[in-house]
Formats: C-alpha cells, sequence, structure tokens
C-alpha cells in the first residue's frame, strides 16, 4: 500500500490550519464546530497512514496490533461521519439543549458502530505474490461504511428537508465535500490500489475553508475589524442563548466632521480606527460606512468601556490630536430588550432615521421604554398600510356653524382607519407615525379623493353647506406636486375648486415656506381657499397671518378654553379677534361644548364655531343625516 497521497492530504491540511490560525477569529459555534471536522478529518489521514505501516511491519511488532490499528482507522472514519453531522446540525437546531439532545442520539449510533468494527473480523487482501498486503476487507469494513453511509443519508435528508434553517453556502459547501467523498470511495471500490478517501476528506476540509470558515471572510478588509456578516453571527448567538450582551453603536454622520478640515479627515480616521482595533474586552464591527458596533462582554465592562471611549473622543484625532470628530453614540446597556438580532439592526436604522443632528453630547442611552415605543411605532405603521391596502381608510365630518346664518354651513374632513376587527383607530394613535414615516402623502391623498366622492355623491347646496375643510399635514405642505396632485382629483370628480377649502398649520408654513407658497398660488388660482389651523399653538404669531393668503383664521381649542379660564388670555385672544377682524378674515372658533361658550362666541363676532356643542366627528352617512335634520327638515 503507498502513502504518498495520504502524505499529500496531511501536507494540505497542516497548510489550511496554517493559515486558519493567523487570521483574527470571533467565537463562533459554527468555527468550532468546523474544528471538530478539522480534526476527526486530520486524525483519520495521520491514522490511515499510521495503520499503512503497522500492517507493513505486523511482522515485528504484532499481527494483533495491526488489526487493531486498521480498525482504529475505520472507527475513524465514523468519527469524520459524525463530525460532519454535527457540523450540519450547527445550523438546524440553533438552541444549545435541542443541538445537544440530537446529537447524543448520534452518539448512540456512533457507538453501535465502533463496538462492530472492533468485535467483527478483518481480513488482509495481499498482492499477487502475496509478499505484500493491497488492502483491508471483511466483516469490520461493511459495518464501518455501513454506519458510515447511515450518516450520509442523514445528511442528506437534512439538506433536503431544513433547506430554510441552512446557511446557503453551507448546504453548497457540504454538498460539495460529500460529493468529493463519495467519488473517492467509488474509485478506491473499483481501484483497491487507490487510496484516495482520506485525501477526499483533506479536500473537503479546503472546501468548507474556502467557501465558509476562512476567518478573514469575517474582516472588513479596509479597516481590519470584522464586518457586518460576523456581527450578525457572533450577536445571533447571544439570542439564541438567551444571554444578554451590551452594544455601542458609534455612527459617524457628515456632520461628525464639520469641524475637521477635509485633507485632515483621512489621518484622524486612521487614527480612530487602530484605536477601535485595540479596545480590551470588546469586539468592534463595521456594519456600514459610517456605522460602528462595539459588543462588551458584560456590564460593567461595558459602563467603564463606554466611558473610556468617549473620553478619548474628547482628546482629538489626527496630527496633534487636534482633529475633534463627534459621533452620534447609541447605548443598549441590556441588548435583550430587542428580541433578536434582525429586530436589533432594524431598531438602528429606526433611531438613525429620527437623530436629527450630531453633536458631542449626541448620547443616546436605549432602555427598555425606549425599544417598546419603537415597536407600538411599527406595529402602528403595519396597521397604517394595511388600512391603506385594504381601503379601511375613512373620512368623518365635524359639523361647523355660522353665526351670521344660524346653520351649519360646511364640515372639516378627519382622517379615521380601522384595524383588522373593525374598531376606529384614534387619530392621536396614528397621525404622527404616518408623519413620520411619510405614509401621511398617501393617506393624505386618499382623504381628498373620498372627501371629492363624497361631493360628487352629495352636492353640498343641496345639504346648506358651501365647502368642505381639508387638512394638509407639514408632510404634505413640504411635497412640491401638491396642487398638482389635488388639481387632478377634483377634474376626475368634476369637484368645483369653491367647494374646497385647505388648511394649513403654523409649522407648516414656517418649515417649508417656499414649497408651501407655491404650491397654495397654484391651487388659489384653480379656486381653492385656504385657511390657517391651530392659531394659538406652537409658535403662535399674527405675522403668520400677514404673511399667509389664507382666508379663515382657526383658533384651536386650547386657545379657546383659555379664554374662559386665564384672565391674560382673554385680553390677547380678544386683541387678536380685532387685529383679524381688521384684516377682513373669518375665523373659525374650535372647542366649543356649552351653550354659554356658544353665545360668548357670538358676541366677540366669531363667525363660524365648531366642537361638540353641536356634534362630534361622524361617519358619512351619519353625517348627511344630522344634516337632513339640522339643515334640510
Amino acid at each position: 500500500m503507498q502513502i504518498q497521497i495520504q502524505c499529500c492530504g496531511i501536507v494540505l491540511m497542516m497548510v489550511l490550519f496554517y493559515f486558519y490560525i493567523r487570521q483574527k477569529r470571533i467565537a463562533l459555534k459554527t468555527q468550532w464546530a468546523f474544528l471538530g471536522v478539522y480534526g476527526a478529518t486530520f486524525a483519520c489521514i495521520l491514522l490511515d497512514v499510521f495503520s499503512i505501516g503497522v500492517i507493513e511491519y505486523r511482522h515485528v511488532l504484532s499481527e494483533t496490533f495491526a488489526r487493531f490499528v486498521a480498525k482504529t482507522y475505520l472507527v475513524s472514519l465514523l468519527g469524520v461521519a459524525l463530525s460532519a453531522l454535527s457540523y450540519m446540525c450547527v445550523d438546524i437546531y440553533a438552541k444549545q439543549e435541542v443541538y445537544r439532545r440530537q446529537m447524543r442520539k448520534y452518539l448512540v449510533l456512533t457507538a453501535a458502530g465502533v463496538l462492530g468494527t472492533y468485535a467483527a473480523p478483518l481480513y488482509y487482501q495481499y498482492s499477487a505474490d502475496g509478499t505484500k498486503v493491497d488492502y483491508t476487507y471483511g466483516p469490520s469494513v461493511y459495518v464501518t461504511y455501513g454506519v458510515a453511509l447511515l450518516f450520509f443519508v442523514r445528511i442528506f435528508y437534512l439538506l433536503r428537508k431544513e433547506k430554510a434553517k441552512i446557511n446557503p453556502r453551507r448546504r453548497e459547501a457540504v454538498c460539495i465535500w460529500l460529493l468529493v467523498w463519495i467519488v473517492a470511495s467509488q474509485i478506491q471500490f473499483m481501484y483497491t490500489d487507490i487510496l484516495i478517501v482520506g485525501y477526499a476528506g483533506s479536500i473537503g476540509i479546503m472546501v468548507l475553508y474556502l467557501k465558509l470558515e476562512n476567518p478573514e471572510t469575517n474582516l472588513d478588509r479596509n479597516t481590519g475589524l470584522f464586518n457586518s456578516g460576523a456581527l450578525y453571527q457572533y450577536a445571533k448567538q447571544f439570542y439564541v442563548k438567551e444571554q444578554d450582551f451590551p452594544v455601542l453603536v458609534l455612527l459617524f454622520g457628515n456632520s461628525a466632521y464639520q469641524n475637521v478640515q477635509m485633507e485632515k479627515r483621512a489621518l484622524a480616521w486612521m487614527d480612530i480606527i487602530e484605536y477601535l482595533l485595540k479596545i480590551p474586552d470588546a469586539l468592534v464591527f463595521k456594519n456600514a460606512e459610517d456605522e460602528y458596533f462595539v459588543l462588551f462582554a458584560d456590564f460593567d465592562t461595558a459602563e467603564e468601556g463606554v466611558q473610556r471611549l468617549r473620553n478619548r473622543f474628547r482628546l482629538g484625532w489626527g496630527e496633534n490630536d487636534a482633529s475633534m470628530v463627534h459621533p452620534y453614540w447609541l447605548y443598549l446597556p441590556h441588548a435583550n430588550v430587542v428580541d433578536s438580532v434582525e429586530n436589533l439592526l432594524y431598531f438602528i436604522r429606526y433611531v438613525r432615521q429620527n437623530a436629527m443632528t450630531f453633536s458631542e453630547t449626541d448620547f443616546l442611552r436605549i432602555e427598555k421604554d425606549r425599544v417598546e415605543q419603537m415597536d407600538r411605532e411599527c406595529e402602528t405603521e403595519q396597521l397604517i398600510m394595511e388600512a391603506i391596502e385594504y381601503d379601511r381608510v375613512e373620512v368623518f365630518y365635524q359639523p361647523i356653524y355660522s353665526t351670521s346664518e344660524q346653520r351649519i354651513t360646511s364640515a372639516e374632513a378627519l382622517v379615521r382607519i380601522r384595524d383588522k376587527e373593525g374598531k376606529i383607530v384614534p387619530p392621536g394613535v396614528f397621525i404622527e407615525i404616518a408623519e413620520k414615516s411619510g405614509m401621511i402623502l398617501r393617506l393624505g391623498e386618499i382623504v381628498f379623493e373620498k372627501v371629492c366622492q363624497f361631493i360628487r355623491r352629495y352636492p353640498l347646496e343641496q345639504y346648506g353647506l358651501h365647502y368642505i375643510e381639508v387638512n394638509l399635514s407639514v408632510v404634505q405642505c413640504s411635497y412640491e406636486d401638491l396642487a398638482q396632485d389635488y388639481i387632478r382629483i377634483m377634474k376626475k370628480y368634476e369637484v368645483s375648486p369653491n367647494k374646497i377649502n385647505l388648511e394649513i398649520t403654523e409649522s407648516a408654513s414656517t418649515n417649508a415656506k417656499k414649497t408651501l407658497l407655491g404650491n397654495m398660488e397654484e391651487l388659489m388660482e384653480y379656486g381653492v381657499k385656504f385657511s390657517l389651523d391651530d392659531f394659538g399653538t406652537g409658535q403662535s404669531n399674527l405675522n403668520y397671518i400677514v404673511d399667509m393668503p389664507v382666508d379663515i383664521v382657526k383658533f384651536d381649542r386650547s386657545m379657546t378654553n383659555s379664554y374662559f379660564e386665564n384672565g391674560k388670555a382673554r385680553y390677547v385672544m380678544e386683541a387678536a379677534i380685532h387685529m383679524i377682524h381688521g384684516m377682513n378674515l373669518e375665523i373659525v372658533s374650535e372647542g366649543i361644548e356649552t351653550a354659554e361658550q356658544l353665545e360668548t362666541m357670538e358676541e366677540l363676532g366669531i363667525s363660524h364655531i365648531q366642537g361638540y356643542y353641536f356634534s362630534k366627528p361622524l361617519p358619512e352617512e351619519e353625517f348627511i343625516q344630522y344634516l337632513e335634520t339640522k339643515n334640510v327638515g
């Protein structure tokens, strides 16, 4: 028997091990499983060579010892098969206790195979001249290959059944490895003098290494830090074990370098990376170009490490520490407040979207309450999307009373959505989330279209109405195509523009004034009128009324209530009424709930009244019934 091929396998295994140990690594469960496969395969090849030598010199050593070593080599093949199955199960059985329970079953089968291999007889096949042993055969060999075959069948079964749970690259690598081994076994079976099964095992290890287990694939080439793939695998292990861990995220937005000269940024950045590579008792991962995760071993280490890191950033970077870099800090002392690594990464994106600026004091400590807030907002976003998709968006109408005509002459259209059970979701729950997510644009368009459908279905003049008021959110006011979209909808339903009054807020007029004024000008030329909503809240100022081409000013409910509760507020409101009237604008007072309040507002010369005294917001059909009773009947 020749050992040249086996020796080639040994050399290949040693080269792979050299490259493996010299690379920076993280402790991943899959890597330990790979080392198990590597160790079993390497031992198998060494035993193959050793058994050939012992059989060659069996007369000098002993026949019994030679057969024992030969059988031990066969047993090592079972070890390789078991380690291959174990390597597959790392992905399939993520929880440690489940993994161990499954492996105990396979160990029982392995033990049975080991006992059968040692107990069964083993024979030598001699060369033609009877001087050399070409190979071994007999029941001991058949037991080994039979049990190994069972393991391989199980591996192929799991590859098919648990396909969704297995890393696609791992599945591909294992398939290649097994294919190489099967082909080698067939060749060795047909040509008994070519002993290549052991070498095939080393080829399989090389495939696993190149496709999956090369530690270099977990490193970012530009920085030498661990990459996003390594972050996902490493953090996932903590969640699988249900083990808490602290996380610090450093976000380097453009404004983090706002005080650093362009030519000095590269030097400062190299200095930062060098420091991150040397943080003790922590692993640092580059998740995105400007996003870095620091995972600490435990809470106490994290508290100390975070403070030390923040202090270091205060000293400056680059040449003479002259460049001050101010990242945005997100610190989760207990990352298990998020239930999975996927949600952890999603949560970081969510926080980033809501972070407005970068400054030295931008340090956010994230506890359970903030995560719960995110969960609620995500649920609300899903609720809004489903309401839009399944037509669960509705428009309610709140009547507006004219003090001069002594009847209902208009109404405010208010958006409502329903959940899966058909229950109304309060606007305070979803409006802000819709604005943050940008879904308010689609929601607002749906509301406006439903209002136009309503006006076409129920001609307003038949019910004593002059127009319907429709709110515009801050986001809508910043949308450049708003006027074109709304004009298109009015034309589609043949709605006269004088039947529409659009309400803007003071915040809209300040945040997107140029875009808003452009939209207002286009819509006013078409015939639409505007009112300034919620006057008396936020940055309330009569200058807004002067600057904005509105026809109506609406006093917010809080301002109305303050008139009846606060003497100073009374003088302010009376002065505002006097000046607004002087500009020939109409006034709507919201939040009127009693006859006394109505009478007072009429005495002040308020032209329109809105509030629960007349009606709460009503669904479309109930609103028509209300008008038929109050206005038409």
